[in-house]
């Protein structure tokens, strides 16, 4: 990881676009993982990758957000400038506008079931869009929309690892369902990275989505992890429902669930708020599966 901080910041805004030097630069409350996001005055972001393996990401969203915003009813990030590789920051960064809202909780939602309509929606938009000259899933945006066979070895090796805390039997079997059938339709654009931190809301609905660095182009069953990471039953059926969600689909979409949960709660310490998280979602997951 590179080590980002206000003054490397401040730094690159001043060398490479200094009509903006005397804007305010303040570090995002929640920043994230892949990138470290800077607020840029009062109107803009300023977006750097944490790590060389997300570089790639910044040429992706300078060119596909642009001929996604016409195209969607929810604000997305509109690129303003493309930042320089230097000495001290050796990759590429850009600056975009910012989007009012607070980060999606369950606390600043009006009503679960019309929050996950509105996001079905925007993902319905978004695989809208002609995908003919897409990027297509693969190790540039770790497989979303690809074959989720590649994270088999990972998977297997966690839940042989949770002997005595959960049915590994059951866990096994959810996970060969989700690789037992592959998508055969025509490719679509996936976001990549539907989660809670790239889901903004204003006055209790949806009203933006973040961070498109995953996106690419393949099975869209990837981004419907929602529907075990965040909603409850009925929300979930009316998120599925929306979406359209064959069975194979769906059996896919709870695998991609599977795999984030499990590792995420295996290569974490104990009892912190990432391990604890991927329980909670492998708790939902395992009860959902027992409930059909």
């Amino acid at each position: 990881m590179i080590e980002i901080t206000p003054e490397l910041v401040r730094q690159l805004i001043h060398s490479q676009f200094p009509k903006w030097k005397e804007l305010t630069i303040a570090p995002v409350e929640k920043s994230g993982h892949d990138n470290r996001t800077y607020r840029l005055g009062n109107d803009m972001t300023i977006r750097l990758p944490s790590h060389e393996r997300y570089a790639s990401a910044v040429k992706k969203e300078m060119t596909w957000l642009p001929v996604f915003k016409p195209l969607l009813s929810l604000p997305i990030p509109a690129p303003v400038a493309e930042g320089e590789p230097t000495e001290e920051y050796p990759l590429p960064w850009s600056i975009n506008r910012w989007i009012e809202g607070e980060t999606v909780s369950h606390d600043n939602i009006v009503d679960l079931n019309t929050f996950a309509e509105d996001l079905a929606n925007f993902l319905t938009e978004l695989e809208a869009i002609d995908a003919s000259e897409g990027i297509p899933a693969g190790i540039q945006n770790f497989h979303r929309g690809g074959n989720l066979a590649v994270y088999d070895s990972d998977t297997r090796s966690v839940i042989d690892g949770l002997f005595g805390q959960y049915d590994q039997k059951l866990l096994l079997e959810i996970w060969d369902l989700a690789l037992a059938t592959r998508y055969e339709s025509t490719p679509l654009w996936l976001h990549g990275d539907v989660a809670v931190g790239n889901l903004l809301v204003q006055d209790g609905r949806l009203c933006g989505v973040i961070d498109f660095g995953t996106m690419g182009v393949g099975d869209p069953s990837s981004d419907l992890v929602m529907a075990w990471n965040f909603f409850n039953d009925t929300s979930r059926d009316i998120f599925l429902g929306r979406m359209n969600a064959d069975p194979d689909m769906i059996n896919r979409a709870r695998g991609w669930a599977l795999w984030k949960a499990l590792i995420t709660y295996a290569w974490n310490e104990p009892d912190t708020e990432s391990s604890n998280w991927g329980k909670r979602v492998i708790d939902v997951i395992i009860r959902d599966y027992n409930s059909l």
